[in-house]
């Protein structure tokens, strides 16, 4: 973002069915806009203001905004947004609103894995991407505040993960996703605070293993918190990307 000023503006205040939430944002400058509040008209009319704005017009701390016939969008509800004018935007970002991060541990850097985190970048999702394999990362950064590790074995990174993490086991080979299960079921077992167990496969493997983790003295209501295949019903193909949607919608279904 450039060094000059903007106008930050934020979802104070909603009622009823509106297009973003509280805290959603979006900057205006003379060349440009980063982030929305919605779209639409109420997003046009926001835009109009804080031009005038940086104009040398007067700027409104916090406008109400009823999504009727009369801004021509049919929500129905009411947003408040507040506007804001910071003078040097340097820095700016570090103070915009976030939304609470999900953890997510990904175990693999293959096909799969590298659709994920490349999709991820844009999604309210702390990943933590475990592999055993050295090399195996994409060249590109990860995203700020994301973390990469190499594991060997890997399973030994399941009792540092975040609380709360839903897990993805998707490794280079089954040896391994079988350990990764088992590590997550005794964490679980433990601490009760993993929100999500999936492994990529399919149905005749999981029954595999599921004959496996009893055999290891897993109970039924145990190796029930495991999900195999991944991913929302319905969504034909088998190429990386299409999966990575699937189960990333999976994952930001889950209850906060």
């Amino acid at each position: 973002m450039a060094d000059s000023a903007c106008i930050l503006v934020t979802v104070g205040r909603t009622s009823g069915s509106v297009p973003r939430e509280v805290g959603a944002w979006m900057t205006v400058t003379a060349e440009g806009i980063s982030g929305t509040v919605g779209g639409g008209h109420l997003e046009f009319d926001a835009i109009a203001r804080a031009r005038t704005a940086l104009d040398g017009g007067e700027l409104a701390a916090e406008v109400r905004y009823p999504l009727g016939a009369s801004l021509g969008q049919c929500c129905g509800g009411v947003v408040w947004l507040c506007f804001e004018r910071v003078e040097n935007a340097e820095g700016l970002a570090t103070r915009l609103p976030r939304p609470p991060l999900r953890p997510l541990a990904v175990f693999g850097a293959g096909h799969v894995g590298v659709a994920i985190a490349r999709i991820a970048r844009d999604l309210p999702l702390a990943l933590h991407w475990i592999d055993s394999r050295d090399g195996q990362f994409p060249a590109e950064p990860p995203a700020p505040g994301w973390r990469q590790e190499v594991c060997e074995p890997a399973a030994d990174a399941v009792d540092e993960l975040a609380a709360g993490s839903a897990v993805l086991i998707m490794s280079h080979n089954h040896a391994e996703d079988f350990d990764l299960v088992a590590a997550c079921l005794k964490r679980q077992r433990q601490r009760k605070d993993l929100a999500f167990i999936g492994m990529i496969g399919s149905r005749t493997k999981w029954a595999s293993f599921r004959q496996r983790l009893q055999a290891r003295g897993f109970t039924e209501a145990e190796r029930a918190q495991v999900v195999c295949p991944i991913g929302v019903p319905g969504v034909a193909g088998k190429q990386p990307a299409v999966i990575a949607v699937a189960v990333l919608a999976q994952i930001l279904a889950l209850p906060q």
